[in-house]
């Protein structure tokens, strides 16, 4: 039985979201307009560059394909991360679509018993991250109109989620693995193989309904990801109406000055602990050294926003994992993005320092005009990107692979 909520709890959130109400019917144009945008955000970038990847991710579960990989791939991340090799698909997927792919794979995971709660909390913690389109298309250059910078914020984002991914594969070690752990003894590629094929016979259905039930279930999930969207986008708009968010920003600013950063960037930051694209927009524009503003994106786009949380929590809301560590994994990510950006960026500009469109110089453009075009190339480069991640993890596997024969050869010599 779930633990009851305090009466405390229970009447403060009535009273938010009551007032919340009464905000949106005074101020029901600004959430007209923000309904509109998140719709327009949702359709023309969310929905084509995530369909294809919810679809083929089930089909791939359902033909063992993702079985394959993780009896293939344990050698590599259960020594690193401390997860079962399911984990790399959902890592190469997560960076090739970006929010919330990892949560959705990680949920079907834990309920097809491929991995244990404390191995999926994990992974959620680690494989929640941007796509390089986002970075470097909407981030750096449409956003600070400096294609150089998107490398710097790359290496930030993905070296500081490894990090914490290295950090958490600590955390619950007195847990038990899954099943995955326990069987050892065929060589890999016959476990492999065996593994594909029980779980096509397990799943047993044909694929025509593999096909229907990924394509119900996908665009189930996407919608609610939309509602999301649309609620946090009209959320923000009706507090900046109000107000309430420059209030909320002045002790913010206190912090950030006795930080040593500039307070316009308070307002910015606060955007994007609601929404990750609205945050990082305004932070490019906040008229701060551009140092400052690079860090304070780096740290947004770690922390993904509430709307990404929301649409995590309602991803995980039929499972046992828990959003406690996801919450504190985002926020060692945030931090280490932060102070990871300044490392990197100065080496990113003096390789790609020239790499500076005139066209945005300016600064002044904030991109979703090209949206169109970039929805089609996003499907592209995340097919693109989604391969090379495989075939990265594939060198590993087969170093880690050879280092472990080596190993016994060795102590057979020396027996």
């Amino acid at each position: 039985m779930a633990d009851e909520p305090s009466r405390r709890s229970v009447v403060l959130t009535g009273f938010i979201v009551l007032a919340l109400t009464m905000a949106l019917i005074v101020f029901s144009e600004h959430g007209y307009h923000a309904t509109v945008d998140g719709l327009k955000l949702f359709f023309e970038v969310v929905f084509p560059s995530l369909l294809p990847f919810f679809i083929l991710s089930d089909i791939l579960l359902s033909t063992g394909m993702v079985h394959f990989l993780g009896v293939f791939f344990e050698p590599l991340m259960r020594p690193l991360f401390n997860v079962p090799g399911v984990g790399s698909f959902v890592f190469s997927m997560g960076l090739a679509a970006g929010y919330p792919m990892d949560a959705v794979l990680t949920a079907k995971f834990r309920k097809q018993g491929l991995c244990t709660k404390v191995e999926a909390e994990r992974l959620l913690a680690f494989t929640n991250s941007a796509d390089p389109l986002f970075i470097f298309g909407a981030v750096a250059v449409g956003m600070f109109g400096q294609p150089a910078l998107g490398a710097a914020l790359a290496m930030a984002h993905y070296a500081s989620g490894l990090g914490v991914g290295l950090m958490f594969r600590f955390y619950g070690r007195d847990a038990k693995p899954s099943a995955s752990e326990r069987v050892r003894r065929d060589p890999l590629l016959r476990r492999a193989l065996r593994a594909l094929y029980q779980a096509r016979i397990e799943d047993g259905r044909p694929m025509g309904r593999v096909v229907n039930d990924a394509i119900a279930e996908s665009v189930a999930t996407l919608f609610m990801i939309m509602c999301f969207i649309v609620l946090f986008a009209v959320l923000l708009r009706v507090l900046e109406a109000a107000g309430v968010l420059r209030t909320m920003a002045v002790p913010l600013a206190w912090v950030f000055h006795a930080a040593g950063l500039s307070p316009s960037l308070a307002v910015p930051a606060l955007r994007g602990l609601f929404e990750i694209d609205l945050g990082a927009a305004a932070t490019a524009h906040a008229g701060a050294p551009l140092i400052q503003e690079l860090m304070v994106v780096s740290g947004i786009i770690a922390w993904s926003g509430l709307s990404v949380h929301g649409q995590v929590a309602s991803v995980l809301a039929d499972s046992d994992i828990s959003m406690k560590p996801y919450f504190l994994a985002r926020f060692i990510h945030a931090v280490l993005a932060a102070l990871l950006t300044i490392v990197f960026v100065r080496p990113a500009n003096l390789i790609l320092g020239g790499m500076t469109l005139p066209a945005f110089a300016g600064r002044d453009f904030v991109a979703p005009a090209p949206v169109a075009i970039s929805s089609a190339d996003a499907l592209h480069y995340a097919v693109l990107l989604a391969f090379l991640a495989m075939a990265a993890l594939t060198l590993g596997a087969l170093v880690v692979g050879g280092v472990r024969l080596v190993r016994i050869v060795w102590l057979r010599i020396a027996l």
